[in-house]
């Protein structure tokens, strides 16, 4: 991810050139998502709108000091934790788009201030030859700890804000404790804790680990690919990342910047990043891309876990010191 404080902008575009005089006007977009995700969706905006659309990706530290910074960008495409904050912080103004009567209340803000767009759920991911051998596949995280002698690929907790998001939520829902005590009944059964939110699915892919705790995405992308993977939903619940978008106090291209959160809200962007490789649940139930997640039982996990960066290093830091490096 590009630093911001580097302020390298990104310009995706259709194409290595274009003839600016037909562009209609344009919008600038602070993000902490990859810049391979959001390039997709800018180059289908200004394909089909002329309007082109600045993505800067940041840290959310990075995101936290630039928007104090009025004036200069239009919105912010991030977690919804991080909206969260900063609509109470003040640096969000509401817009209620039609196009969001559809996504649900727990996917967006009730007074206007951000809508999510997509989620990704943690799921189990597993191989589907090791699937063969098993009596009973694990449908739940109480089975999945009662699990004997299997090989189980996760994402380092330190690696990325999507893997911590699972802790996190267990600690909101369990508690720290109860949360603690499982991981380390899992760690016994580690493969790897990966660098990366991918490697863990591929792994299961390759037969390196039977079992995988990742983002559906990921595991949806190797399936793809052609991999032996199955996705099993746990029952009593997962964590998940909400990925939504809030219009800047001050921003220069208002009336720009709602007709892209309304065109966000459809079925194009959806289209633009599954063309590309990313697979996400639109947090827009109406759309036909939801259509394919129809009947999966979905359930998440009712409480939220927007703990505070201060709070959430103190976490992580437990769980580094008992279960990641404990004996």
């Amino acid at each position: 991810m590009i630093v911001a404080s580097i302020f390298c902008a990104l310009y995706f575009t259709n194409g290595s050139s274009h003839d600016d005089s037909r562009l209609r006007g344009n919008i600038v977009v602070y993000t902490t998502l990859p810049a391979e995700n959001v390039a997709p969706v800018a180059e289908a905006y200004e394909k089909s709108h002329k309007i082109r659309v600045t993505f800067v990706p940041m840290t959310e530290s990075d995101l936290k000091d630039r928007i104090k910074e009025t004036g200069k960008a239009d919105l912010i495409l991030t977690d919804s934790r991080v909206l969260r904050r900063n609509a109470a912080d003040g640096w969000l103004q509401p817009y209620i788009s039609e196009y969001g009567d559809s996504v649900s209340d727990r996917f967006k803000d009730d007074r206007g201030f951000w809508t999510g767009l997509w989620y990704d759920p943690v799921v189990f991911c597993v191989n589907t030859d090791y699937m063969q051998r098993l009596p009973h596949i694990p449908a739940s995280w109480k089975e999945l700890d009662q699990l004997q002698n299997y090989r189980l690929g996760i994402t380092d907790f330190m690696a990325a804000d999507n893997a911590a998001n699972i802790y996190m939520f267990m600690v909101a829902q369990n508690g720290e404790d109860s949360a603690l005590n499982y991981m380390k009944q899992l760690h016994p059964h580690v493969v790897q804790y990966a660098k990366y939110l991918s490697t863990p699915a591929r792994m299961t892919g390759m037969g390196e680990a039977d079992i995988s705790v990742v983002v559906q995405s990921e595991a949806l992308r190797y399936i793809g690919d052609g991999y032996p993977l199955k996705i099993i939903y746990p029952d009593e619940g997962t964590a998940y990342t909400l990925t939504g978008i809030g219009l800047l106090i001050n921003c220069p291209n208002g009336d720009n910047a709602k007709e892209f959160i309304n065109w966000m809200l459809t079925d194009e962007p959806q289209l633009a990043m599954m063309n590309n490789g990313f697979y996400f649940m639109p947090a827009n139930g109406s759309l036909m891309a939801a259509k394919q997640f129809a009947g999966k039982n979905v359930v998440l996990y009712d409480q939220l876990a927007d703990y505070p960066e201060k709070e959430r290093r103190q976490l992580l830091d437990r769980w580094l010191k008992e279960v990641r490096f404990g004996r």
